[in-house]
């Protein structure tokens, strides 16, 4: 497997990455995975869940691709289970996405992606939102780390990049796996992000650009609203 990738910088330097605590009332004890309400939601809707799984058996060879890039297919495989029963629970993507990140007025979400956030330890399994706003990610999961403090703790993944901050949207493959595709997100002020792992990777990288070309268009309205006599 390729090398991975690591621009995320944990070291609270890049004011585009967060590190999410569980809330109190969420927290688990050290070495238990905290899936306990995510099993009995599992069992409440598993009769949904299948519906839109026979929705997905298209995907097979995508979703293979998506599981397997994870150190642990199971594992993976579970992440994406749990992913898809919070979104039935929460009521769908946007509630999530809300809930997740909040929103700003007149902000609507446009598109969400199954993929990776490729950081130096392994790659994180999570969910990439795009909205009229912003582009985010979050892991489907915590994660078990250790805080600068050396205090253990979960924590979810968070990745927040305003469009007007939006620089670059780069495809990118491995020299010795091309069937292994990235996309790098690259912010103006120089931090970059890697995702991988794409259910959708074409699909995700229009959005991705579409994304980028209004930040640019948005930008440049601006910069000639400024130029105007006053």
């Amino acid at each position: 497997m390729m090398d991975h990738r690591d621009t995320t910088n944990t070291n609270n330097c890049n004011p585009y990455l967060q590190l999410s605590p569980l809330p109190a009332n969420g927290q688990v004890r050290q070495g238990r995975r905290p899936m306990d309400k995510i099993c009995d939601s599992l069992n409440r809707f598993g009769k949904r869940f299948e519906d839109a799984t026979r929705k997905a058996e298209s995907y097979a060879g995508s979703m293979w691709h998506h599981l397997k890039t994870s150190p642990s297919v199971s594992d993976a495989a579970m992440a994406r289970l749990a992913q898809g029963t919070k979104v039935l629970t929460e009521g769908g993507h946007d509630k999530l996405f809300q809930q997740t990140f909040g929103i700003i007025p007149g902000e609507k979400l446009l598109k969400t992606f199954a993929c990776y956030l490729s950081t130096a330890p392994r790659p994180v399994i999570g969910t990439l939102y795009i909205s009229t706003q912003k582009i985010a990610f979050c892991s489907d999961n915590p994660l078990y780390q250790y805080l600068p403090t050396g205090q253990p703790q979960w924590i979810y993944y968070k990745v927040v990049v305003p469009l007007d901050q939006l620089g670059a949207v780069n495809p990118s493959s491995d020299r010795l796996n091309h069937s292994a595709k990235y996309i790098n997100i690259a912010t103006r002020d120089s931090h970059e992000f890697w995702f991988m792992g794409f259910i959708s990777y074409e699909k995700a990288l229009k959005h991705l650009t579409e994304a980028l070309q209004h930040s640019h268009d948005s930008n440049l309205a601006m910069i000639n609203l400024n130029a105007l006599p006053r």
